[in-house]
């Protein structure tokens, strides 16, 4: 039944396809308004996650909090995230982004690192926020990566949710990571898998520095897409067999239908990233609490509008659905 058919997002002309759509925000945009207060939150295993708090000023008592997961490789400077945290605070709603392990601007203490089905980070965060007095009600926003480990967590283990969590908005999310592993390594996809590359292989340098003697590097430059990379040093640094074992673990496709807070899924049909695997319009066709919205253009992370604001669609659509009446 939550089946969007009429989504309203209309890009400007000047982004006139989803890469032009991907990579102007991605490059060019700034949020400049958002001040961060960073808190260092230290976890059982002896490792930090860095979240970044943006509170309504004294004198506004915030409606709630938002939580924001930004996508691979990126934190909680990156645009779309201070473009969301924006609009969350603009809405009466306190903001906190958090920083996966190595995001935060250091290096992590252990030898693993983030991935894209680690949904224990994300509840550790939640409960933090949640401690006794802080906030009544509680909304999840994600952003590509951080979309799926969103809506894996909500889906995982639906009765273990938090009560407070009242809706979540995801936004241009690779629900099925196999397909997307390979999708993005087509030839006209290239420039976004060795930005992305580029930035994980000096993370694994920086790792093997830190703990010498435990990182290989050998063949390192050689990885060209993210099955090679993930089969080499994602899957054993957390615990799986193979690539294909973590993505079959990790995909939050297989989640959807098992989420039981209404959940907002935006995915652009021209987004480069996303096979058609990563639509579930069955799913949402049957089910009462996900949302899936497909708007013909948008990109990946994109969603830009022009506005006098500077607001982007995605932020103002996350508002809606996060705070106001359900779609009927």
């Amino acid at each position: 039944m939550p089946l969007l058919s009429n989504p309203a997002y209309q890009p400007p002309r000047y982004l006139f396809n989803g890469h032009v759509q991907t990579i102007v925000p991605s490059l060019w945009r700034s949020v400049p308004e958002v001040a961060y207060q960073r808190e260092r939150l230290e976890l059982d295993d002896g490792d930090f996650l860095d979240l970044d708090w943006s509170r309504l000023p004294a004198g506004r008592v915030a409606q709630g909090l938002a939580i924001v997961s930004h996508g691979l490789e990126g934190s909680s400077g990156s645009a779309y995230v201070r473009g969301m945290v924006r609009a969350l605070n603009r809405a009466g709603l306190d903001a906190l982004a958090w920083n996966y392990r190595t995001c935060g601007g250091e290096m992590n203490r252990l030898l693993r690192s983030y991935h894209l089905g680690d949904t224990g980070d994300l509840a550790r965060v939640l409960r933090h926020a949640l401690a006794p007095g802080r906030y009544p009600r509680v909304y999840l926003t994600g952003f590509s990566a951080g979309g799926n480990v969103t809506l894996k967590y909500l889906g995982e283990a639906p009765a273990q949710v938090p009560a407070e969590v009242q809706r979540a908005a995801v936004f241009s999310v690779p629900t099925d990571l196999r397909a997307s592993s390979l999708h993005i390594a087509r030839p006209q996809n290239q420039v976004y898998l060795r930005r992305f590359l580029k930035t994980l292989r000096q993370k694994i340098r920086d790792k093997a520095a830190l703990r010498p003697g435990e990182v290989d590097l050998a063949g390192l430059d050689e990885l060209r897409d993210f099955p090679q990379f993930d089969d080499r040093y994602t899957a054993p640094m957390h615990g799986f067999a193979s690539a294909d074992a973590y993505y079959a673990f990790a995909s939050s496709g297989q989640y959807l239908a098992a989420i039981q807070v209404p959940t907002l899924l935006v995915n652009a049909e021209n987004d480069p990233f996303l096979p058609p695997s990563c639509f579930p319009r069955a799913v949402a066709a049957a089910s009462r609490f996900v949302y899936l919205e497909t708007p013909p253009g948008g990109g990946h992370v994109g969603f830009g509008e022009g506005a006098p604001d500077g607001a982007y669609y995605s932020e103002r659509r996350a508002v809606e659905f996060l705070l106001g009446p359900l779609p009927a």
